[in-house]
């Protein structure tokens, strides 16, 4: 494989990962890094905005604008933490609940061989645990 074709590969996946990622609500506005970062914050309540960015790989200042975003919309608040003021915690605001869902009918959908899936899982789980541990 070549970059070009990595580079391919990369933008497909996250094509379908952002297909797969939950609508909240009847708005589908907010991109798919930043129901990443709800996703996250729903998952991880009274998480630092440093701790989020380790989490979700995202640069401190992207999280920080999507808390922001977030916080317009009412789906988190922040408050500073008690035990370094310096430090703001984010907590989801919402009644929404956001799990990650398995991405199996996102991959059938782009598989021309459905019977392809099992293969396909396994080697997107192979690079997650090389790459991504």
């Amino acid at each position: 494989m070549n970059a070009l074709e990595l580079l391919m590969l990369g933008r497909t996946l996250m094509k379908l990962a952002g297909s797969a990622m939950p609508v909240l609500g009847d708005d589908d506005s907010l991109p798919a890094s930043v129901r990443s970062v709800l996703m996250d914050v729903s998952s991880h309540p009274d998480s630092s905005i440093g701790a989020i960015a380790e989490r979700t790989g995202f640069p401190q200042s992207h999280v920080s604008a999507s808390i922001a975003r977030l916080q317009e919309r009412g789906m988190v608040a922040t408050s500073p933490d008690p035990r370094d003021r310096r430090r703001t915690l984010v907590r989801a605001q919402t009644l929404l609940v956001v799990h990650a869902s398995p991405a199996d009918d996102v991959l059938l959908g782009a598989l021309a061989d459905p019977e392809a899936l099992p293969e396909v899982k396994a080697a997107l789980e192979t690079l997650h645990r090389h790459l991504l541990a």
